[in-house]
């Protein structure tokens, strides 16, 4: 079902994106998505919007911490399920990965989260649901469908991620890629691994969003502002997708066809 009430432990609940500028970023992706924005008081000066569709939450965006490093890009943040923020950062330590700030409350009880780095060097979030669980609706236009790990040891990562999580995983044969790992809760496929495409990028998550139309998307998208890094092309039984660089710089691809 496309409206999601809770995410079982490992599952992709959130993406939001942290912009060099947010009312760039704002004004792209409510355009190509159809997105309403919601603004929260986010302390310290700092906006957080909330991105909205059929009245149900489905991503988020702000602007650029001050104290960010010089010269960091935008980027799309991934973020999975789990029962126990505090739990989760205890084994994340102990299964090779480095805290990157400790669990912490977000304000309204919304939840409780923290980031680390898998032991490939791959930014990820977990999150311990209060009363926002995460994306209220995926897998429909403009809403989350897919989440990948992009890494350079695939299986030390996932290793990682399956003590952590409790997830399992399951590697086939794929084409050109050689091989395509899932990510499995309860025997079901919510994310995907593979070795890095491109050689010299940092391992990361790359988030998908769901579109009906990819040549359409990506002809919006490029009037928008925005930077095709790969054209649209077609995965058998799949679907058709492309990798866009939104107009702040921040990587993401669109993907038609329903996740697996």
């Amino acid at each position: 079902m496309p409206e999601v009430e809770s995410y079982q432990q490992g599952t992709p609940c959130w993406v939001d994106l942290s912009s060099t500028d947010i009312e760039v970023s704002k004004k792209f992706y409510s355009d190509i998505f159809g997105w309403e924005l919601d603004a929260m008081d986010a302390g310290n000066g700092m906006t957080y919007y909330m991105a909205k569709l059929k009245d149900r939450y489905v991503a988020g965006m702000m602007q650029q911490l001050p104290d960010a490093p010089e010269g960091m890009p935008s980027y799309w943040a991934n973020y999975l399920a789990v029962d126990s923020a505090d739990e989760a950062a205890r084994r994340v330590e102990a299964a090779g990965g480095a805290l990157l700030s400790p669990p912490d409350s977000v304000p309204n009880g919304s939840g409780r989260m923290f980031f680390a780095t898998d032991p490939t060097g791959a930014q990820i979030g977990f999150w311990e649901a209060g009363n926002h669980p995460g994306s209220g609706l995926v897998n429909e236009p403009g809403t989350m469908i897919w989440n990948e790990l992009q890494t350079d040891d695939v299986h030390k990562a996932v290793t990682f991620y399956e003590a952590v999580t409790g997830c399992t995983s399951e590697t086939t044969p794929a084409g050109d890629l050689q091989e395509y790992t899932s990510l499995l809760v309860d025997g079901k496929r919510i994310a995907g691994a593979l070795k890095l495409p491109i050689e010299g990028l940092s391992p990361f998550w790359m988030t998908y969003f769901n579109v009906v139309d990819i040549d359409g998307t990506v002809n919006q998208a490029v009037e928008l502002g925005s930077h095709i890094i790969a054209p649209a092309f077609d995965v058998p039984g799949v679907g058709r997708m492309a990798v866009l660089m939104d107009p702040a710089g921040a990587a993401f691809s669109i993907m038609t066809g329903l996740a697996a």
